[in-house]
């Protein structure tokens, strides 16, 4: 008998059919699962992963507009904008190419160096712009490299073709074509339109395979028509700048207005800049001065007196004031004209320009109805031009007054308005004491606008007032227009400075023509003349006449003074005499 240690060991026996039926099991399993996921993927999160394929192929791309275009009067084209074109990379392929970035820098005018460094910054990034507003040609040439990663895309940019001519009043857009500031600011909204977007498919390279849909549609941009006159304008410009290097001034504005519509034909500042070239000229000279730069007005203010003396009933044409011996104390301070010019009627007072005159008229007015009157003329509040930035003035409240400022105030001291007011108010005057707010657009509704602050009687009378001031008498002899009636006021202002009134001046001259059928209204202002003559009379008062004489031709004004005599004055120069005695200086002096 065989001991169990040598018994056989049986082998166990393989079950094939069960494990064929596990791995066929486990193979059904996997199909289930990958139907499952198949399920997932198509059905229920369907829109989760066709969006995150469509945000690798699918863009959004937006469709440009053009600004519209800004013309003068006569249709003349003020502000265009043209097509350019502006190259950009996707700095994560771009990246991935470093040899090829020499030669990109060299086509962009880059620095290489440069270029590296933002390359390399933005390499998480899918978009960069390397150089904007390129011509299309210059952009073709680029692109003709074939670099990877390096795109174009077509922009707009403003260009001006004036120029320097009306910069200000026009103002600029940034790189993005938005307005910054004037016009193109103030009007922004209705020049930049609304541009379109389209979705499209592209490849990794960021080229265009397929325009998908228009998702929205590009509306351009509206034109916009102004009042200005480049004809006008130019001669304004001009004249200011010739007599702004005479003189040796610091700076310049002039104005001009169309009285029966309150339109700006003209709107000059001196120094200029050029907005086709961004970051060109003094900081200072973007400002326009007319709108936003403050000075006291001085002997301008004195037809507003004479005004409101008539108004008050306390006087009238026949009117008498005693002014010896040309000075006059008052609150311990002493008003003085240059001469004593004795009893004078108000036609003679603004024809000399007398301070003693002026101080009179003010002592016998109310605070509350002197106040009145330049409030309703348009000082102390904005004008309603609607130009950015725009400066509202400063006209005390009668409560402030006390006896020396309402008599600085009769001859335009103590208070302090801009060019704009001053052409407004005087342009109310010739008007018939109708108020129009200036407009920069051609507008048709000019009645609808004015605004009566004068009984019109008044306004006519103060009107033949200050024609004598052109005469042979007055002060603004060469404010003249041969064979045209011209009325208005020279003004001679010292500055505020610190610590006080300086031997620093401002000129300035406010006129209207012709004066039986006013059409225009010109104000010039010399900021600081440091020549020869700082006079109002001398300095400003030709620049009016200059400019006049061309605007009066352009607009076809008819001549109302065919049989005037040879303007001899505006031929030869001043004599020594008033070279040297301001007529129309304005002096408050400690007694």
């Amino acid at each position: 008998m065989r001991s169990p240690s040598h018994a056989a060991v049986k082998a166990p026996r393989i079950d094939v059919r069960a494990r064929l039926l596990w791995v066929a099991g486990g193979l059904a399993a996997f199909a289930v699962a990958l139907l499952a996921r198949a399920v997932d993927l198509q059905v229920l999160d369907h829109a989760f992963y066709q969006d995150q394929g469509d945000q690798r192929f699918v863009r959004e791309r937006v469709i440009p507009v053009s600004r519209g275009t800004i013309t003068d009067r006569n249709g003349e084209p003020l502000a265009i904008s043209t097509p350019v074109e502006s190259i950009w990379a996707q700095p994560q392929e771009l990246a991935q190419h470093p040899e090829r970035l020499p030669e990109l820098a060299a086509a962009l005018r880059l620095d290489p160096d440069d270029l590296m460094r933002r390359v390399a910054e933005r390499s998480h990034r899918e978009f960069m712009f390397l150089r904007r507003h390129l011509t299309p040609d210059a952009a073709a040439r680029v692109m003709a490299l074939r670099i990877p990663g390096v795109n174009t895309q077509r922009e707009f940019r403003r260009y001006y073709p004036t120029g320097e001519l009306a910069a200000q009043v026009l103002g600029f857009t940034n790189i993005d074509d938005r307005g910054q500031e004037g016009l193109e600011l103030a009007f922004d909204q209705w020049l930049a339109g609304r541009p379109g977007a389209k979705r499209i498919i592209q490849n990794r390279r960021g080229e265009v395979v397929e325009d998908v849909e228009l998702l929205r549609e590009p509306v351009p941009g509206q034109p916009l028509t102004l009042s200005i006159d480049r004809r006008i304008q130019f001669l304004a410009h001009r004249a200011l700048a010739e007599a702004i290097e005479t003189h040796r001034a610091e700076s310049g504005t002039m104005i001009v207005l169309d009285i029966p519509t309150g339109e700006i034909l003209a709107m000059a500042n001196w120094p200029s800049y050029n907005p086709n070239s961004r970051g060109s000229g003094r900081p200072d000279a973007r400002r326009n001065r007319a709108v936003t730069d403050l000075f006291e007005p001085g002997s301008v203010i004195k037809a507003f007196t004479v005004a409101a003396g008539l108004e008050s009933g306390r006087f009238d044409l026949t009117s008498r004031i005693d002014t010896s011996p040309g000075t006059f104390p008052v609150a311990r301070h002493i008003v003085r004209d240059v001469h004593n010019y004795g009893v004078v009627d108000l036609t003679r007072l603004l024809t000399k320009s007398s301070n003693v005159g002026s101080a009179k008229i003010a002592l016998q007015l109310e605070n509350e109805h002197f106040h009145d009157l330049l409030f309703r003329f348009g000082y102390g509040q904005p004008t309603g031009s609607h130009f950015p930035g725009e400066s509202a003035g400063v006209l005390p409240p009668p409560r402030r007054w006390g006896t020396l400022e309402k008599v600085t105030l009769s001859y335009g001291y103590g208070l302090s308005a801009t060019p704009l007011q001053v052409a407004q108010s005087y342009a109310a005057l010739a008007n018939h004491g109708r108020l129009l707010p200036p407009t920069f657009l051609r507008d048709g509704n000019a009645d609808k606008r004015a605004q009566a602050v004068l009984d019109p009687v008044i306004a006519d009378q103060v009107l033949a007032m200050l024609e004598t001031v052109t005469g042979p008498e007055g002060t603004g002899q060469r404010a003249r227009v041969p064979n045209y009636r011209v009325a208005g006021k020279t003004g001679t202002s010292r500055k505020v400075m610190p610590g006080g009134y300086q031997s620093r001046y401002i000129s300035f001259f406010a006129g209207m023509v012709p004066v039986s059928k006013p059409r225009l209204v010109g104000v010039v202002v010399v900021n600081d003349p440091r020549g020869q003559f700082y006079f109002g009379g001398l300095v400003a008062a030709p620049v009016f006449g200059e400019v006049m004489r061309g605007a009066l031709r352009l607009l076809d004004v008819p001549p109302d003074d065919l049989l005037a005599p040879t303007l001899l004055a505006q031929q030869a120069p001043a004599p020594r005499a008033a070279q040297t005695t301001p007529t129309d200086y304005v002096e408050v002096v400690d007694r």
